[in-house]
């Protein structure tokens, strides 16, 4: 468990049942039980360094994570060991940082904030979401969630768009579809995972579909989008981007994303708010319950 003691453990997990005997990691060295452990639970934004070491815990059943995303874990997860991945926790903070994101680049906040420091008084027009039409690519979750949020700011229509289609509860337009979306939209909203059919789905291709002034905001994964194609973008001036993921990761201090206009970056903490931990929390103590009672598991990755 990624807790400091017991004592910390049951404050944040609650009642848990008498067979669960816990023990704690926060990096470095396994504890003495290793041997003994059958469920691990990964620390939310956490080192790497246990996943290679997982063949060192002959009794691993379950690996639970605190994340959305597993694409970089999955690789180190031994056969027979199933993963389960933390959908559901993140929705309300991801989606607010997708959306404030988009606000704060049309409204030049960041610029604003930056001549704060200077005492400038230099107003500009700025870009509402009212009025404007949203592509969300990647409907599950957090897609839903970004779309109940934008519910009362007005805009002119909303296409989702995911793998599949499907029509209930929502219309759903299947990602074969995206040519045919991205020139009608002005707001494009990416959450759709990672895989190898996604990875830079929003290359230069696509990103010459969108129109003049569009933005594209990102909060799914850094290679969703063609990087250097989207500098280009960015840097004539057509298009803003806000990020709070990118390619790579973390972004070096000289990348050309940093400087280009129109671009807003945060470090990838869409999930990190005061909202991520008592979800986290209320998550790991279900799945717990659920493995000491021989229940099925939630958020199993097949």
């Amino acid at each position: 468990m990624p807790f400091e003691s017991e004592a910390e453990a049951r404050d944040k997990l609650g009642e848990l049942p008498d067979n669960i005997e816990l023990d704690f990691y926060t990096g470095g060295d396994f504890p003495s039980t290793a041997d003994e452990v059958e469920v691990y639970v990964h620390p939310y934004l956490g080192a790497h360094d246990p996943w290679e070491r997982f063949g060192e815990l002959p009794k691993l059943k379950v690996v639970l994570i605190q994340s959305a995303g597993y694409e970089d874990i999955q690789p180190h997860i031994p056969e027979g060991v199933t993963l389960c991945n933390a959908a559901g926790v993140h929705d309300a903070s991801t989606a607010e940082m997708a959306v404030g994101l988009s606000l704060a680049l049309g409204r030049h906040l960041d610029a604003y904030a930056r001549n704060q420091t200077s005492g400038t008084w230099e107003p500009q027009f700025g870009r509402s979401l009212a009025d404007q039409r949203v592509t969300i690519l990647g409907y599950g979750h957090i897609g839903q969630a970004i779309e109940r949020r934008l519910t009362g700011f007005e805009v002119a229509s909303i296409t989702r768009i995911a793998r599949r289609a499907r029509t209930e509860p929502m219309p759903v337009r299947p990602i074969t579809d995206l040519d045919d979306v991205l020139p009608e939209t002005d707001v494009l909203f990416l959450i759709t995972p990672l895989t190898p059919d996604t990875e830079k789905i929003i290359d230069k291709h696509a990103l010459a579909l969108l129109p003049d002034g569009a933005q594209v905001i990102n909060v799914g994964r850094g290679r969703l989008i063609d990087t250097d194609a989207l500098v280009a973008e960015t840097s004539s001036g057509r298009l803003t981007a806000g990020l709070d993921v990118t390619e790579p990761e973390p972004l070096p201090s000289d990348h050309p994303l940093w400087t280009s206009p129109g671009v807003l970056i945060s470090p990838h903490t869409g999930g990190a708010s005061s909202a991520f931990f008592p979800r986290s929390n209320a998550l790991i103590a279900a799945q717990l319950r659920r493995y000491a009672t021989g229940q099925p598991l939630e958020n199993v990755i097949e």
